[in-house]
């Protein structure tokens, strides 16, 4: 307000300075300096309406800039409050993952303890026509098989499980608990998605152990690295195996969920 008022000053002082000299006690000069006095006046009070507008288009714009800073500042917090929801719930999601991992691996140790067990009964009943195997033999076997499935179970120290059944394989490869030895070290394997050398695994179960009850999963197994390493046409085989050959299972419903 200040720098309008020096304004419309300059221009009443400016009006009046300039018709100064020509002012003359006479009708026509006193019209002529009235009206130019009024011009002067005119045009200071436009000026400083225009500089009012332009102040409030300013304020205006000012206005509206700190409305869309405080809108992105909070769009940024829901952001940062969103980025930290997805960070949890995929940890979450890990720890539900781990557990429903550990579950299968113990379901599957189960079904396999139930296993050896029916096979030591039919062995029992069977006719005494075969060299019978040590029993201080057998359960060294066994406690070496269970040691190493142990640290899967209860240990959950994976890489030293991987060594434990190389070395269970390697020194008892015709044992009640090679198929399934086989297939724990393939499955371990997978998980660190080394995918070559749990190929070997399962197709040691898959082509040896045509009654093994980890044949099924095997072969879904060996069709899940084939996609892997986009041979479809080899994992279609194995998954048409899979349903084809265990009808019904959990092994068939998963491979016909890739087909």
């Amino acid at each position: 307000m200040k720098l309008n008022f020096f304004i419309v000053a300059m221009f009443s002082a400016a009006g009046a300075w300039a018709q100064a000299p020509v002012v003359d006690v006479n009708t026509t000069d006193v019209q002529t300096l009235s009206t130019d006095t009024s011009t002067g006046v005119t045009t200071a009070f436009e000026l400083e309406q225009r500089l009012q507008v332009l102040e409030r288009i300013v304020q205006s714009r000012t206005e509206s800039q700190q409305r869309m800073q405080g809108q992105l500042d909070t769009l940024q917090e829901d952001v940062d409050s969103l980025q930290g929801s997805i960070e949890l719930h995929t940890h979450q999601l890990e720890k539900v993952l781990e557990r429903q991992r550990e579950i299968y691996l113990r379901i599957e140790e189960n079904l396999a303890t139930l296993q050896q067990q029916s096979a030591a009964v039919a062995t029992q009943i069977e006719p005494n026509n075969s060299p019978a195997i040590s029993g201080s033999t057998s359960g060294a076997v066994e406690q070496e098989y269970q040691n190493a499935v142990n640290l899967i179970l209860q240990k959950q120290d994976y890489d030293a499980a991987i060594p434990a059944f190389e070395s269970f394989l390697q020194k008892n490869p015709d044992s009640a608990f090679s198929d399934n030895a086989h297939y724990w070290l393939g499955q371990l394997l997978y998980n660190k998605q080394e995918f070559e050398r749990a190929k070997v695994q399962f197709t040691q179960v898959a082509n040896n152990f045509e009654a093994s009850p980890k044949r099924a999963d095997s072969l879904l197994k060996l069709g899940m690295i084939a996609k892997q390493a986009n041979d479809n046409a080899s994992a279609q085989s194995f998954f048409e195996q899979v349903v084809a050959e265990y009808p019904g299972s959990t092994s068939a419903r998963l491979a016909q969920q890739q087909l």
